[in-house]
């Protein structure tokens, strides 16, 4: 029996693996969707040679140029955050959620509304509306399964325990692209040196995310949110190798690593056959090869995104919202050239300053309306932050 499945974000280093995996295998899928942003050629040719039903990109200015890429296939096209939306409610059994930022929450949303296995590599959803996330997995037979390889880590060393034997959850970090820089030589690192890691490849964003450890800030958040544990109880440690992903600590001093090489086919897989482990095309470690594995405590000065980050967890509401909205535009930024590197994290924080200050607004009810509301309030806010660092 074929599995109906969804890829949102297929264009993208999560999306694409995915689909390098579903290819293998193609007689066992039956692929209803395919979404993507600006690279239509790409998406276009999975869409093609993967027979999905419609293939639709975010961008409404490149809907003619997917229409033409599409003419004959038998594909349908369509563009827009709503053909987003209405891509992600088609009847699937699967859907690898891998959209990057806020634009994943609604379509996300969507998937697990129609009951759908909702593969989440799109951490934002989490970091934004974790208990929307979850009370709507809930409500309508949905089930979530992490794919950032972290969180696939722990969710693999926990089957089969007790939660309430858990003492704590230890997110493991590369450190990204200077973790051995001297920290006052950050303010000077240039676009091209932030967008180079030195294990994974990725995109540019998340690539410049692990440089700062933003990801790793929301990664954090996203513990609390999708193991229940508290703030107190997850650690994070640098450990270049990047071949322990997370480690689980239980109440009889036991630790439970999970170690794989850094390859995201790993965890994609492993939800994507969920509950079953089947024979993946990855490296397999030689431990004698590997020889040493290294850790340090991660450098508060060279990382303020995970003080933040646990200010977030502290506030609660939808302070999650504000940080990875500022962080997005501050991210914007950096990018385009007009703030520095470690600019970042500071126009974050006066954000979060600024709109916890705002009457009522952090602790408004989580509705998928209150989220993007104050998403979009702090990407305003960022902007008139960085507007006055400017001037």
């Amino acid at each position: 029996m074929t599995r109906a499945v969804t890829i949102l974000g297929a264009t993208g280093s999560i999306g694409q693996n995915t689909i390098d995996l579903i290819a293998r295998d193609a007689g066992a899928y039956r692929v209803v969707a395919l979404t993507g942003a600006g690279n239509v050629a790409q998406l276009a040719a999975d869409a093609i040679r993967l027979r999905a039903e419609v293939a639709v990109t975010a961008d409404p200015a490149r809907y003619a140029d997917l229409k033409a890429a599409l003419a004959g296939s038998g594909v349908a096209a369509a563009a827009g955050s709503d053909a987003l939306t209405e891509a992600a409610s088609r009847p699937a059994d699967w859907v690898m959620s891998a959209i990057v930022g806020s634009a994943g929450l609604a379509p996300g949303l969507a998937a697990l509304e129609q009951g759908a296995t909702l593969a989440l590599a799109n951490k934002e959803s989490l970091v934004c509306a974790g208990a929307l996330v979850l009370a709507t997995a809930k409500a309508h037979g949905g089930r979530l399964l992490p794919v950032d390889s972290e969180h696939s880590a722990v969710f693999q060393a926990l089957v089969g325990e007790d939660m309430g034997a858990v003492e704590r959850v230890i997110i493991t970090a590369s450190g990204g692209a200077f973790r051995d820089w001297p920290v006052e030589a950050l303010e000077h690192a240039t676009l091209a040196e932030a967008s180079s890691h030195p294990n994974w490849d990725m995109g540019q964003r998340i690539t410049i995310d692990s440089a700062s450890m933003f990801n790793k800030a929301l990664e954090l958040i996203e513990t609390r949110e999708y193991f229940g544990v508290r703030p107190d109880q997850i650690e994070t440690i640098i450990h270049p190798e990047s071949l322990i992903h997370a480690i689980v600590g239980f109440n009889d001093g036991a630790l439970m690593a999970h170690v794989g090489p850094p390859d995201m086919r790993h965890a994609i897989g492993y939800a994507l056959h969920w509950p079953e482990r089947r024979r993946l095309p990855v490296a397999r470690l030689d431990l004698a090869q590997v020889a040493s594995l290294t850790f340090r405590a991660p450098d508060p000065a060279r990382y303020p995104a995970l003080r933040l980050a646990r200010e977030v967890m502290d506030r609660g509401g939808l302070s999650g919202a504000v940080f990875n909205a500022a962080k997005e535009r501050a991210l914007d930024a950096f990018i385009a050239g007009r703030i520095r590197f470690t600019d970042m994290a500071a126009v974050v924080e006066e954000v979060l300053t600024r709109l916890q200050g705002e009457s009522g607004l952090v602790d408004a009810a989580m509705t998928l309306d209150n989220v993007m509301q104050t998403d979009h309030l702090a990407r305003v806010r960022a902007d008139q932050v960085m507007a006055e660092r400017a001037g």
